[in-house]
């Protein structure tokens, strides 16, 4: 139980950093974009493209996440097969829980670390995109109060 633990501990640790690398440059990256494109001038479509690769390079990084977990399963003995690995660390992560893979109960408690981390990096993720299309929306939909 206790390797359990520390185990999961430790992948949540890895995931934390693996994300604070890809927040920092995905900032560092929407800075130079919003320069080159003036942001205070961007079109709607600009914007929205800049949210889209946003969304879609976090996605990768919750793939990663993903992959790092899949890794983990396979070198401890707990999933024998790759797919199989993928699929259920795909599966654990997202809080999706089809069931229809499970882990022995030498490793189960394996599989709730991993729950609980998804939700968290998808917490994290979802918290960057709502920072970041509030800052790129145009000052008159911010909610300002004209009155």
């Amino acid at each position: 139980m206790w390797s359990q633990i520390f185990l999961g501990c430790f992948l949540v640790l890895v995931t934390a950093v693996v994300h604070m690398f890809a927040t920092a440059a995905a900032l560092v990256m929407l800075k130079k974009m919003g320069r080159l494109l003036h942001m205070n001038k961007a079109s709607t479509l600009q914007r929205a493209l800049l949210v889209a690769g946003l969304v879609a390079s976090m996605f990768l990084v919750s793939v990663l996440d993903t992959v790092i977990w899949a890794y983990v399963y396979l070198r401890v003995g707990a999933i024998e097969q790759l797919e199989t690995a993928l699929y259920f660390s795909m599966v654990t992560f997202t809080t999706l829980g089809y069931g229809d893979v499970t882990l022995s109960p030498d490793w189960r408690l394996l599989a709730s670390f991993e729950a609980a981390n998804g939700i968290m990096m998808f917490g994290w993720t979802t918290a960057l995109i709502a920072a970041v299309i509030q800052r790129l929306a145009p000052e008159r939909h911010r909610g300002h109060d004209d009155d």
